[in-house]
C-alpha cells in the first residue's frame, strides 16, 4: 500500500540587484536517479528530529554556499508520487532572497547553475509544480510586499 510522506524540501532562491530580479535555478548531473539532466530550485532531505525550516536553510548552505538574507514559508506544498518508493511525497516550500550570491558553490548532484529572469526561469522548470511555485513566489512573495510579510520567518 502507498504511503504518504513529508521528508523533503523545495527551496526557491531569489536576489535583487540593480533593479534586476533573477532567480537561482540548478542543473541535476545525468547521474542522479531522481529527474536527472534538469533544471530545479533547491532540494534536500529532512534529516530526523529536524524542522523543515531548519532543513531549507542547510540545504542551501550545502547546495550553493549561500546564506539567506530572508526567509519565507510559500503557500504552496509540491506533492508528487515516486514509484520506487511507492509513496506521495508533500513537500513544503520556502522563498528566500540572498543578498551576497557571487559565491556559488554547488554540490556534487549539480553541474552548472545559473541566475535567470521569472520569464527564463519558468522554460527551464520541467515539471507543473515547480512553475506553479515560481509563480507564487514571483506574485505573492516578490512582487506582493504586504501579502507576504504573514509568511516571513526573517
Amino acid at each position: 500500500m502507498s504511503h504518504i510522506t513529508c521528508n523533503i524540501i523545495e527551496l526557491c532562491i531569489f536576489k535583487k540587484e540593480n533593479d534586476r530580479l533573477s532567480y537561482l535555478l540548478l542543473h541535476r548531473t545525468k547521474n542522479e536517479n531522481i529527474y536527472p539532466n534538469v533544471w530545479q530550485f533547491i532540494t534536500g532531505s529532512i534529516e530526523e528530529n529536524e524542522k523543515a525550516v531548519d532543513a531549507a536553510i542547510r540545504e542551501l548552505s550545502e547546495e550553493t554556499g549561500l546564506k539567506p538574507k530572508s526567509l519565507w514559508i510559500v503557500p504552496y506544498v509540491l506533492s508528487f508520487y515516486n514509484a520506487n518508493w511507492d509513496s506521495v511525497n508533500l513537500c513544503p516550500f520556502f522563498a528566500a532572497e540572498i543578498q551576497d550570491c557571487k559565491n556559488v558553490q554547488i554540490s556534487d548532484e549539480h553541474d552548472d547553475f545559473g541566475w535567470f529572469t521569472y520569464d527564463e526561469a519558468i522554460h527551464k522548470l520541467e515539471l507543473p509544480i515547480w512553475k506553479e511555485g515560481l509563480r507564487i513566489v514571483n506574485e505573492y512573495i516578490v512582487l506582493s510586499g504586504e501579502g507576504a510579510n504573514l509568511h516571513r520567518i526573517f
